[in-house]
């Protein structure tokens, strides 16, 4: 095995750790959140692929979302526990096929960075359960950043 041969494997490796392993959100929610409950307390309240995209930062297929053609007024709030997340004022088209806001209500979301998959991205959470919302991207044509949930 050559040097590059071994860079690239552990490359992968590393990616795929981050990938397949349980979430930091499933590690550290005992002691980081306000709102916590067990793996099957949480299992019992989503549905799996709900748990898979808020408790494991999985993601949804572009266009899939209930809520990319949600256009009544209103406030968005997390799934897992209620906490008032975003304004349907804030709510715009981003052409990405996910739904996006261009600001969160005051207290409402935290961020970490996201380095997985060769990219550096940040990545947005409720501030209370710590359920994975999604991402916040640069967009060109509103000239702001935007959180794609």
């Amino acid at each position: 095995m050559n040097r590059r041969h071994f860079l690239v494997t552990a490359a992968c490796a590393a990616a795929g750790a981050k990938y397949f392993s349980p979430s930091l959100i499933a590690q550290e929610a005992d002691s980081t959140f306000e709102v916590v409950y067990t793996k099957e307390e949480w299992q019992a309240k989503l549905t799996n692929f709900e748990y898979k995209v808020m408790r494991e930062e999985g993601t949804e297929r572009p266009g899939s979302s209930d809520l990319l053609h949600e256009k009544r007024v209103g406030v968005y709030d997390c799934k897992g526990c209620d906490l008032p997340l975003y304004d349907s004022s804030t709510k715009y088209d981003s052409r990405t096929g996910w739904p996006s806001f261009y600001l969160s209500l005051p207290n409402a979301v935290e961020t970490k960075a996201d380095n997985s998959f060769f990219m550096s991205r940040t990545e947005v959470h409720c501030r209370r359960c710590g359920s994975h919302l999604g991402h916040i991207f640069n967009d060109d044509r509103s000239r702001r950043a935007s959180v794609i949930v």
